[in-house]
């Protein structure tokens, strides 16, 4: 049987190619379709995010993760919740379509009435994958997710760009959202060989929505909060504001979300097998915060640095009020991997009680933060972002310190010296900046090698124990 170590290893590498695959792949497209499209027809979909993004959570209801979190899930577990998701996205779906024009009508565009109506029908067809996708996670099988879901970003780019190229408009967005989701769910059923069988327990139902359903209704505060900036950018902002925060916003999550989630994807199913070890429990998660660390803190410095030349050479000038907005993002990226995996104590425990309370919590800060914010400017709103992760950051690492003794003060300790080399390390790239052509590419350029040699080089004289770990990774996986 493989070790610990081992399974986590195989199913990051798997889960980090599908994150970073797709990733690199919808970056791609964005490229394109931001390049043909307004950025008023991004802002249109940003306005809706909220709303498609919390249907989501509601049609999965936290299932997926009580299925996972359940050491002994059998077959009456599985298809009791598939058909019960399938019951939940059809009512969600129906909910959507009555209320469209109240969206509408609350931010005053007519389009989106139609908009949400057609792009809600995805509810629908991710329901028919859902018990797949948890069951191919459960055992860590991201190999066959990662199958599954490149050919089908590939095919929803394909359509998207012909669309937008046939000037349908925001419509192309709508096109490649529905062709992605369709394809996405026939294939993650061709992979999973998984098929429902004709019975309902209601009685597994309830004892997996226990903690499924405080799951979900994190999912939806977190969902709602994180989404919240676009609906109040375009409730009291212009369109265009919501299209350069809404890409500002998604450019950043591709380095952030591509490590910690595929980490978050594989950590949760396996260390749910060694939730009663807390000593095991505390050494593998002081492993894993200081290896994210050692990626992530460079890159959003890094991505701070070059953001200007970055922007105006792949997205045009007309992206360029974008800059600020990705800068500060990038200051609430860093916290974000170190948030989730603190969270994510909680679920291994399973306490998808504290879980709720502390998201409860935090959004109420969150929202009265927003209340001041938005009477000064859209700046201030994503400034708010990166003060709010920081507290969310203190909040979340206090209640994991009390389950595994790992607590705030520790872990600043062991990520402080990474931080500060990768500050120092973005502070030479500024000055070196100055003293390069002003040719957007070759500074691009310049700045990802010399700064990776840089950081490299700072990391092996200064924290020689990451740099060990992060060789012996690297060549585990080759």
């Amino acid at each position: 049987m493989a070790s610990l170590t081992d399974k986590t290893l195989s199913g990051f590498v798997w889960a980090f190619s599908e994150r970073f695959g797709v990733q690199a792949m919808q970056m791609i497209i964005f490229v394109v379709l931001a390049r043909i499209l307004t950025p008023e027809a991004f802002g249109l979909m940003g306005m809706l995010a909220v709303f498609i993004a919390v249907s989501q959570s509601l049609t999965d209801s936290g299932f997926g993760q009580a299925l996972i979190q359940k050491k002994e899930a059998d077959e009456v577990d599985f298809s009791s919740v598939f058909y019960i998701n399938l019951i939940v996205s059809v009512v969600i779906y129906g909910i959507l379509y009555v209320t469209a024009p109240l969206i509408a009508s609350f931010y005053g565009e007519l389009i989106l009435i139609e908009l949400i109506r057609v792009l809600g029908l995805k509810f629908i067809i991710a329901a028919f994958a859902m018990v797949q996708i948890a069951k191919l996670t459960k055992e860590v099988q991201f190999k066959k997710l990662m199958i599954a879901k490149l050919p089908s970003t590939l095919l929803g780019g394909a359509t998207g760009i012909g669309a937008a190229y046939m000037d349908f408009g925001v419509w192309s967005l709508v096109i490649q959202q529905l062709t992605d989701q369709t394809a996405y769910s026939i294939q993650v059923w061709i992979q999973s060989k998984w098929k429902p069988i004709w019975v309902f327990n209601w009685q597994r139902v309830k004892e997996l929505f226990d903690f499924g359903g405080k799951m979900m209704a994190s999912g939806i505060l977190n969902t709602i909060y994180k989404n919240i900036y676009e609906v109040v950018i375009g409730r009291y902002f212009s369109t265009a504001q919501v299209g350069f925060y809404t890409q500002a916003n998604k450019i950043k999550q591709l380095p952030v979300q591509n490590i910690s989630q595929a980490l978050s994807r594989v950590t949760f199913p396996v260390l749910s097998e060694i939730q009663d070890d807390d000593k095991r429990l505390k050494r593998a998660y002081k492993k894993i915060i200081r290896q994210v660390v050692f990626i992530i803190a460079p890159v959003m410095i890094g991505a701070i640095v070059i953001a200007e030349p970055l922007f105006r050479f792949v997205l045009t000038d007309k992206w360029l009020p974008a800059v600020p907005y990705f800068q500060w993002l990038c200051v609430s990226g860093f916290f974000y991997p170190l948030n989730a995996y603190n969270l994510n104590i909680l679920k291994v425990k399973g306490r998808g009680d504290l879980f709720l309370k502390l998201e409860i919590i935090k959004k109420v800060i969150g929202v009265i933060g927003i209340v001041i914010a938005v009477q000064y400017s859209v700046l201030a709103l994503v400034i708010l972002r990166a003060v709010t992760a920081t507290i969310a950051y203190g909040i979340n690492s206090f209640y994991s310190g009390l389950f595994i003794n790992y607590g705030v003060f520790e872990q600043i300790k062991d990520i402080s010296k990474i931080v500060l080399i990768a500050i120092l390390g973005g502070l030479l790239l500024f000055v070196l900046n100055n003293w390069l052509p002003s040719i957007d590419l070759l500074v691009i350029l310049a700045d990802l090698v010399i700064g990776t040699v840089l950081y490299v080089c700072l990391i092996k004289l200064f924290d020689r124990e990451v740099y060990q770990n992060t060789r012996n990774l690297v060549a585990k996986l080759f």
